[in-house]
């Protein structure tokens, strides 16, 4: 059991005896930063001032009487104006964490109301490789299937794939015009990529050439009116309204600056097509690309023989190409039904919103209109096409008779919280007010210049290559000869080659869920496969140094898991890192309450720092008697556990060696 969530409910018993509303108090236990304040803190005392009429100390006196945790707790001290705190028992910790030897749930207990959760994520337009920003759902998602599983819910994965909307309307046109049928043939996603980045291009070339005149004349004219206000701001510094002055120039500036950098991004994309005189001469055959784009697709959605046939042709290559990342990765899935699977179900969904009134026609094209919303939900354009909005409602209902969820968790960046917001708000409408929607938003992944990671050419940065580099950075950093030389014995090739794969795949991860999902951060590899600091390479260091003690001493994890040898943590590093693997299961409910298992990885390396200090001071095989070597070897097998399974709750395997 949680130790908190055991405090609070002895603490809730307490606060009875002095009030009926104990629900929100009883919650008000923390883990204390300072080991001289215990292990927890309570601070139910000083919210029941005004209530009582008594000073916080006195009060948190009367719940220390009615207070029950002698099993648990040396008796609970007062600090400062009414905190209290806890200091667990000697004996108890010793036991608690021996038991750790044996419990494959690592303490933590079975839910007493399972639930069935559905968690879509990942989900990757298959028209094109998968690139940086797919690892965030991806990552996430997976952590959160694992942890939901291991606190023992049920918990059933989809991959909602793009496989498809326009961007195969791009391939089959693509294909149609500019394929090189032996490319085709000897690598057919190759080609397959090479045609969308043609089409693409010609796409974004017509509309920039389209675009630019007036994008450049918005960016003059943005341009002077900045610079009137900046110099209406200098003139005015002195004034009253100088401040007022001075914001709207700096609103100016913005609006200037970014007008100045699209008209840039639109001048690129025509500089590299005219650049190509390849691809110059393609622009000026397929001046209506765009459209022809949309035909096509309209064409594979009507059923056109022709190009079905080619959907059928392609579509198994795409899946096999995102299907090796996921084997990289170590992601599976219980479903992947992408948005194909739900396209014969689209006119049904726009047919039941109509005749429910949720939905009706406006300008051609038919829609759900949202009092709390500006704009509506658009169910079908006026071509007759459907939108992601129509295929999400289909899919909400499949998934509501198939997979009956209590809840369901869209994996989805913060960009989509509009969309989000408006499908949630007409689900109920539709039914399904009964399944808890919930938007796991997440930020962006960025270059370590603050923007968003892109390649040299501008393009997402492709995940797969990512993955390469962080191997290569891996063995660079952690398999270096001159750091391996004192292994005995010496890392086999076959070794370093692994040993590098699991910490770059697993930087890879780590680095992502090492930041709360709504976070954007910085990528950088080198940080990323450092030995020092919140890294994976430190966890591994960690996991593999209590992997060498046990090497030394001829033991296994086995034999100190059947001899279970008491814990007795004496020492206070003993006790720090006892009571640290003891957190194990909060860190989880942590990760569920909040979907973030960010939670996840900051106890890690709490723990895994921990583990460095008792690792420093508290020798195993020296030290002074038999019973205190057991101990520690005992602990060191607690901490094994503890570390492996948490990683593995995170997607990462662990290496014996480094």
């Amino acid at each position: 059991m949680q130790i908190s969530t055991l405090l609070k409910q002895r603490l809730a018993t307490a606060l009875s005896k002095l009030t009926d509303d104990t629900d929100e108090l009883a919650q008000m236990v923390r883990t204390t930063q300072d080991p001289r304040f215990g292990d927890y803190q309570a601070n139910c005392a000083m919210p029941l001032k005004q209530r009582l009429g008594q000073p916080p100390r006195q009060i948190a006196e009367q719940i220390i009487e009615h207070l029950d945790v002698g099993d648990i707790c040396e008796p609970p001290e007062i600090a400062g104006p009414g905190f209290i705190n806890f200091r667990l028992r000697q004996d108890w910790l010793a036991k608690s964490t021996t038991a750790l030897l044996s419990d494959d749930r690592l303490g933590v207990d079975a839910p007493a109301s399972p639930r069935t959760l559905l968690i879509d994520f990942s989900s990757p337009n298959v028209a094109k490789p998968m690139h940086v920003g797919h690892i965030r759902s991806t990552v996430i998602g997976d952590a959160l299937t694992r942890t939901f599983r291991f606190l023992g819910h049920n918990v059933i994965t989809d991959n909602h794939l793009g496989d498809w909307g326009t961007q195969f309307g791009m391939i089959i046109y693509g294909y149609k015009h500019f394929v090189d049928q032996a490319a085709f043939e000897a690598g057919p996603v190759a080609e397959l990529v090479r045609l969308y980045r043609i089409v693409n291009s010609l796409i974004d070339y017509h509309n920039a050439v389209a675009e630019l005149s007036h994008a450049q004349a918005s960016a003059t004219l943005l341009r002077k009116e900045a610079d009137a206000a900046a110099e209406m701001a200098q003139e005015m510094a002195a004034k009253p309204q100088a401040k007022k002055l001075k914001k709207a120039a700096d609103s100016a500036a913005r609006k200037a600056t970014a007008a100045a950098a699209q008209v840039r991004s639109l001048q690129a994309k025509i500089d590299a097509v005219e650049a190509d005189p390849q691809l110059a001469g393609r622009a000026a055959e397929h001046p209506g690309i765009a459209n022809a784009v949309l035909t096509e697709t309209a064409k594979l959605h009507q059923g056109d023989a022709e190009n079905r046939q080619l959907w059928d042709r392609f579509l198994p290559h795409c899946k096999d190409e995102i299907n090796r990342v996921y084997q990289r990765l170590n992601i599976e899935f219980d479903h992947t039904l992408g948005e194909s699977f739900y396209h014969p179900m689209l006119a049904d969904v726009v047919d039941e919103l109509k005749q429910a009134g949720l939905a009706r026609d406006s300008e051609g094209a038919v829609c759900v209109f949202l009092p709390q919303f500006d704009a509506p939900m658009i169910v079908q354009k006026k071509d007759g096409a459907f939108l992601y909005g129509t295929t999400d409602l289909a899919t909400l209902k499949y998934r509501d008779e198939q997979f009956k969820p209590d809840e369901i968790l869209y994996v989805v960046d913060s960009r989509q919280s509009d969309h989000f917001e408006k499908l949630f708000a007409i689900a109920p409408q539709m039914g399904l007010g009964h399944i808890t929607l919930r938007h796991v938003n997440f930020g962006t992944v960025l270059g370590e210049d603050g923007k968003p990671l892109k390649t040299r050419s501008g393009a997402n940065a492709g995940l797969e290559g990512l993955l390469d580099d962080a191997v290569a950075a891996a063995m660079d950093a952690v398999c270096d000869p001159q750091r391996t030389a004192k292994l005995d014995p010496p890392l086999s090739e076959t070794e370093r080659q692994r040993i590098a794969s699991v910490i770059g795949h697993g930087a890879i991860k780590y680095a992502d869920l090492a930041h709360h999902r709504t976070s954007d951060y910085r990528f950088s590899l080198k940080k990323m496969v450092a030995l020092e600091g919140n890294t994976i390479a430190y966890l591994q260091y960690a996991y593999a140094r209590t992997q060498g003690i046990l090497r030394v001493g001829g033991s296994s994890e086995q034999a100190v898991c059947e001899a279970a040898a008491e814990i007795q943590p004496i020492e206070p590093a003993e006790r720090a890192l006892c009571v640290a693997l003891l957190r194990f299961p909060e860190a989880l409910q942590q990760v569920a309450d909040d979907y973030a298992p960010s939670a996840l990885v900051d106890y890690l390396y709490d723990t895994a720092r921990k583990y460095m200090v008792f690792n420093d001071n508290c020798h195993v095989w020296k030290a002074e008697d038999e019973q205190t070597k057991a101990s520690r070897l005992s602990l060191v097998v607690a901490t094994n556990r503890i570390i492996r399974g948490g990683l593995s709750l995170l997607g990462i395997e662990v290496v014996d060696r480094m």
